[in-house]
């Protein structure tokens, strides 16, 4: 048995209760009588009926459906929403956003250094939250959203004002990301900018795309891929022995029977923590077949594909 392998042995022996501040990301403040409405007509998720004991994985595409960022998402008031994602592609989005407001009755602002971000995990998370993904609720202006799980560990989103007391960062960073990659989740960060549509990230079946809702930038291809059956690539969980060095986001992987065009590309990587990597790499239907798969040549550190930890959705 591999290192990268031994999931539950991890799960026994390696503590994954605690808090880890997630200083790569950053928030986005959308506040006016017209910010729901505004962010329901940009983003691939219905803002309009979000309620306050609820949170939304959304995604923010161009008109070709290619995903530009993607955030978690919550209202504050009736009034205010604060969007959660990657800090190394708020400022970019935060511009393109705003170009859209026109006569819209809201104001988007970098709220990142109003908001400390945490991820908590196993017995940390607060019991008082609701048990299904993606609810959310509030603990003496902490604002609390439930992430999918990962290998059977609980997860949370933490977001609290900068005035509040700091959390006790207990939980490695290293350990959280790999939790973030074992959920099979992925959020957009610049490396694979306007690389994916979001059922290549399988946004449809983690509740990231509303198809009832109106329109948005790319909705037209995004809800044609779905109910045309046009999805020719899907995320998955990858195990290989190699470093994160040796991985970056954005690195092309090859399928052996084609060593000249390359069937994927890495969304997210982490460190396992018995050695070697995990990762979630997006790759074309086709190449999904048992065999490894290799990444940045056809020759390069080899991929083991791994069950995915939620069923994905059919196509409509």
């Amino acid at each position: 048995m591999t290192a990268v392998s031994r999931v539950s042995d991890v799960a026994q022996t390696t503590p994954l209760d605690g808090f880890s501040e997630l200083s790569d990301w950053g928030v986005m403040k959308v506040a006016g009588a017209d910010a729901a409405s505004f962010l329901h007509g940009q983003l691939t998720h219905d803002f309009v009926l979000l309620g306050m004991a609820e949170a939304r994985l959304a995604a923010f595409c161009n008109a070709k459906g290619r995903m530009q960022a993607s955030f978690v998402g919550f209202k504050t008031s009736p009034e205010e929403v604060l969007l959660c994602c990657p800090l190394d592609v708020l400022a970019a989005t935060l511009k393109r956003l705003s170009m859209f407001v026109l006569r819209a009755k809201a104001k988007l602002t970098d709220a990142t250094n109003e908001y400390r971000v945490y991820g908590a995990a196993g017995s940390a998370v607060w019991p008082g939250l609701g048990a299904n993904t993606w609810s959310k609720t509030e603990q003496e202006h902490t604002t609390w959203v439930r992430l999918p799980s990962a290998e059977g560990w609980a997860r949370a989103l933490i977001v609290q004002p900068v005035a509040a007391e700091p959390l006790p960062a207990s939980l490695g960073h290293n350990l959280w990301r790999w939790l973030e990659v074992r959920s099979g989740v992925c959020m957009v960060t610049q490396p694979v900018f306007e690389a994916f549509v979001p059922q290549m990230l399988n946004y449809e079946s983690v509740g990231g795309v509303n198809f009832k809702k109106g329109c948005y930038p790319g909705q037209e291809v995004v809800a044609r891929s779905q109910f045309r059956g046009a999805i020719k690539r899907r995320a998955h969980v990858a195990a290989g022995n190699m470093t994160v060095q040796d991985v970056p986001v954005g690195t092309e992987v090859y399928h052996p029977a084609d060593a000249e065009q390359p069937c994927g590309l890495v969304a997210a990587v982490a460190a396992h923590p018995d050695g070697g990597v995990n990762v979630v790499v997006s790759v074309q239907n086709n190449a999904v077949d048992g065999q490894a798969l290799h990444v940045g040549s056809p020759s390069g550190g080899a991929l083991s594909l791994l069950p995915l930890p939620y069923a994905l959705l059919e196509d409509i």
